[in-house]
C-alpha cells in the first residue's frame, strides 16, 4: 500500500491498534484508512505516539501541541510564536514532554490542570523518558539534562559531554542514555554513575536509532549498513565491537526502526530503499526495492510484521514483512 503526499514526512507511527498514521510538512496528520486531520496551520515539526496509543501528539512551527485522532484533533498546549521542535510521550506515566527553544514543558495527559516547565541554558533539541516515564531527559549543547517529570522546584541531573546532542534514546532497564550529536558519533552514559560511552566510526551523522531484542541490541543509522551495538552485561557496549548489516557502498542507512522485543529490525536508504531483515538469519527482505527521495520516517509494528515508511518528497507506504 503506498501513498503520495504533496508534502514532507516528518514521521510514521504504528497505533496501538496496528493501524499507521503519519504526520507531514503541510501540518496535516494521514492516516492509513485515508482519514486527514488539519493539525496545524504551518509544518508538523515532531511526533510522537499518545501516551493511549491511540492517534498522534505533534508538534508545529505554529507553536500548538495536537493530539489528533481519527475522531479529530484537540490542542494540548499553544505557545504563539514557537517553534514546538521536539514531543515524547509515556504510556507508563500517561505524562507529554515537549521542547520550545530552552524550555522543556510536562503536561498530563490525565489531568489537563498539570504543567511543569523546565529551563535550559541552551536549546533543546530532543528529549526522552525513561522507561517507567518518571524522569525525561532533554537533549542540548554540552549534554543531556535529566528532571524527575513531576517535581516542580529541582535542580537537573546533568550529563555532560562537549558538543552538540540532537537525539536520545533510554535503554529498556534504564540505565543507559544513548545521544546522537551534530558530529559523526554516538555518545552515551551509565546513568547511575555518569560513566561516558564515546561510539564513533561512523561515516555520516547518526539521524535514528533504536533499541531492540528485550534491550540488547541498539541499532543505529549513519553508515552503509545498520550498525548493531551489544548491549549485554552491567557495561553495555564498553570495550566491544558493533557489527554491520546490510551494507551497501551505494546508499547510506538514514532512518531504523525495530522490534523491542525481537530480532527483526528495518532500515530506510537515502535513495529511497527500504529493507527488513532478521538479524538471527541476517537475510535482507527488500519491502521497497525503487529509488527514490531520502527515507524521512520509519517504523515497526511491535511483532515485526508490518513496516511504514514516508520520504522526503512525500511518498509514503505500509509493507507486509513475508
Amino acid at each position: 500500500m503506498t501513498f503520495q503526499y504533496d508534502a514532507y514526512v516528518t514521521a510514521a507511527l504504528f497505533q496501538k491498534a496496528g493501524a499507521a498514521v503519519f504526520a507531514l510538512g503541510d501540518g496535516t496528520v494521514r492516516f492509513e484508512n485515508g482519514e486527514v486531520i488539519e493539525a496545524h496551520d504551518g509544518a508538523i515539526l515532531s511526533a510522537c505516539l499518545h501516551p493511549s496509543g491511540e492517534g498522534l501528539v505533534t508538534g508545529g512551527d505554529d507553536g500548538r501541541v495536537v493530539w489528533s485522532r481519527v475522531s479529530g484533533a484537540q490542542e494540548i498546549a499553544r505557545l504563539p510564536g514557537r517553534w514546538i521542535d521536539a514531543v515524547a510521550a509515556s504510556p507508563e506515566s500517561k505524562l507529554i514532554a515537549f521542547a520550545a527553544g530552552k524550555e522543556l514543558h510536562v503536561r498530563d495527559s490525565a489531568d489537563p490542570a498539570f504543567q511543569r516547565v523546565f529551563l535550559h541554558e541552551k536549546s533543546v533539541a530532543e528529549i526522552a523518558f525513561d522507561p517507567k516515564g518518571r524522569r525525561v531527559a532533554a537533549a542540548t549543547y554540552g549534554g543531556a539534562w535529566l528532571w524527575y517529570a513531576k517535581i516542580a522546584e529541582q535542580k537537573p541531573y546533568v550529563l555532560k559531554w562537549a558538543g552538540s546532542h540532537v537525539g536520545l534514546a533510554f535503554s529498556p532497564d534504564g540505565k543507559f542514555l544513548m545521544s546522537s550529536m551534530q558530529e559523526n558519533t554516538l555518545h552515551g552514559w551509565r546513568v547511575a554513575d555518569d560513566k561516558n560511552l564515546q561510539m564513533g566510526g561512523y561515516p555520516v551523522k547518526v539521524k535514528s536509532m533504536t533499541f531492540v531484542a528485550k534491550g540488547q541490541l541498539l541499532v543505529t543509522s549513519g553508515a552503509n549498513g545498520l550498525v548493531a551495538w551489544p548491549f549485554v552485561g552491567a557495561t553495555g557496549p564498553m570495550g566491544k565491537q558493533a557489527a554491520e548489516v546490510g551494507f551497501d557502498e551505494s546508499a547510506m542507512v538514514v532512518r531504523v526502526a525495530g522490534m523491542p522485543n525481537g530480532q527483526w529490525v528495518c532500515a530506510g536508504l537515502d535513495d529511497g530503499r527500504v529493507w527488513a531483515c532478521d538479524l538471527a538469519g541476517q537475510k535482507i527482505v527488500p519491502l521497497k526495492a525503487e529509488k527514490g527521495a531520502a527515507i524521512s520516517a520509519l517504523a515497526m509494528t511491535a511483532d515485526g510484521k508490518r513496516v511504514a515508511w514516508g520520504d522526503e518528497d512525500g511518498a509514503a507506504g505500509v509493507a507486509e514483512v513475508a
